[in-house]
């Protein structure tokens, strides 16, 4: 049977999924990922830059493909890519990469092409963000966003956007690089994800960009999500010369595509971060003006749909630092206890204590529309001082919090009728499930797969 090959360049992992459609909906045949371990120093943006080598990525991505069964490969017929969004790379266009005969057939490698500079970037300041002009988007302009990497470099480092002629995340890249394309194609998705981009025209803020002396000739051409970009113009892998590839697209959207069938399901992930993400009606449009104030952001989805997304920043990462604290302390103790052992005993202790009138507020790394807000224990009494109690009310805190980004009234007026679960700390926390159906007064279905490459496979 024909496979479609799907690809998620993610932040830590690359990971590629052979698909094929099956009578009850597409199964993955065979996957595969490698740990990219990119992560490189910002020579010019110090601590703050957060860039990735893009040779390591791509050879995460040639170990995963050499990986896979050739039988499977040369059966592929589409290619869906999907990647960390917001994030640039830079490069020259008729130099971008070179083709090498490799064990399984040819392969690229990257050549003219900069560090990406990934979505946890931190080098635009609120002062130099403030200093830039308003765009013309429902969506503000956040550090880590291509835009407004590109007018940092504008300010800081002019020479280095000289060495380049062509721009976009890195599955664009990847995408540019296989189709050989003059000049780099960005679905909606990512475009809105850069900031000067306004989704309803489907256009630039061009404008508003060249009276303040942007670049525009880096940006990409935009298209549709689920259009083919391009063919392949090697036998990559193995995989046939000629093969339909399409726009690059966005992990988050494709996420939410690999476990979302109904409009009336609203999607919890929680994993580092936590999302709570829902299907906007039909025909929704979102504001012409971005709100920074508002905890909802709206994520261009497929066929002209939105997604709703209330994107925290507090999820499993807030139990892992309260799990370093406990460790921590209980070395200055003189104790040694790992913290694998520690995690597992707080979860064992909050599951003896059903409630606790602790009120947590759990927002330690403050949230996108609210930055300067930090977390908070209130109502503490002298009876609610047990590790059970104190987890039971974290827990809560986190799941309260994402519920105060995107209220149940608000799920109840979408016509929510069901919840799925996802995500690596609500797999393993038995506390926060209980609290998520404490708090939903709805179903919850856990245990779905969110995947990227199979959600990109399953556009194709």
């Amino acid at each position: 049977p024909a496979c479609v090959l799907g690809i998620d360049l993610g932040t830590t992992s690359v990971k590629a999924a052979l698909v094929v459609g099956a009578e009850r909906g597409h199964m993955v045949a065979e996957s595969c990922s490698r740990e990219t371990q990119a992560h490189t120093n910002s020579l010019e943006a110090g601590p703050q830059g957060m860039e990735q080598n893009v040779r390591r990525i791509i050879g995460a991505l040639n170990e995963c493909l050499a990986a896979l069964p050739q039988q499977q490969l040369q059966r592929v017929t589409h290619i869906g890519i999907s990647g960390q969004m917001h994030g640039i790379v830079f490069w020259k266009r008729d130099q971008g990469c070179k083709w090498t005969e490799g064990g399984t057939g040819p392969a690229f490698e990257p050549e003219e092409v900069s560090h990406l500079i990934t979505w946890e970037d931190g080098r635009c300041s609120p002062a130099f963000l403030s200093s830039l002009p308003l765009p013309q988007s429902h969506i503000s302009v956040a550090t880590g966003f291509g835009c407004a990497t590109v007018y940092w470099y504008l300010k800081e480092s002019p020479d280095f956007l000289k060495s380049y002629d062509a721009a976009g995340t890195i599955h664009d890249y990847v995408v540019a690089m296989l189709c050989d394309l003059k000049k780099p194609l960005m679905s909606v998705q990512n475009a809105a994800s850069w900031g000067y981009f306004n989704s309803r025209s489907k256009s630039w803020n061009t404008d508003v960009l060249e009276n303040s002396g942007f670049p525009v000739h880096l940006l990409p051409e935009v298209g549709d999500p689920g259009s083919i970009a391009g063919r392949t113009i090697c036998a990559w892998h193995g995989i046939p010369k000629g093969t339909k590839v399409g726009i690059a697209l966005g992990d988050f959207q494709c996420s939410v595509y690999s476990c979302l069938t109904e409009r009336t399901d609203a999607v919890l992930n929680i994993s580092t971060s936590a999302q709570l993400t829902i299907s906007m009606p039909q025909g929704f449009q979102p504001p012409e003006t971005p709100d920074p104030s508002s905890a909802v952001t709206y994520f261009p989805y497929f066929s002209g749909d939105y997604l709703a997304v209330a994107a925290s920043l507090n999820g499993g990462n807030v139990l892992a630092t309260f799990v370093d604290m406990v460790a921590r302390w209980t070395e200055e103790l003189g104790l040694q206890v790992r913290e694998s052992a520690i995690y597992a005993k707080i979860i064992k202790a909050a599951l003896a204590q059903n409630d606790s009138n602790l009120s947590v507020q759990p927002t330690i790394f403050g949230e996108r529309h609210v930055p300067e807000q930090l977390a908070s224990v209130t109502n503490i009494a002298a009876s609610e001082l047990s590790l059970g109690h104190v987890t039971r009310a974290l827990c809560r805190g986190i799941i309260e919090n994402l519920c105060s980004m995107l209220p149940v009234q608000r799920l109840m007026e979408t016509g929510v009728r069901r919840i799925l679960g996802s995500g690596s700390a609500l797999a393993r926390n038995e506390v926060l499930r209980q609290e998520v159906e404490r708090i939903f007064p709805f179903p919850v279905v856990y245990g779905k797969d969110v995947d990227a490459a199979v959600g990109a496979a399953m556009v194709m």
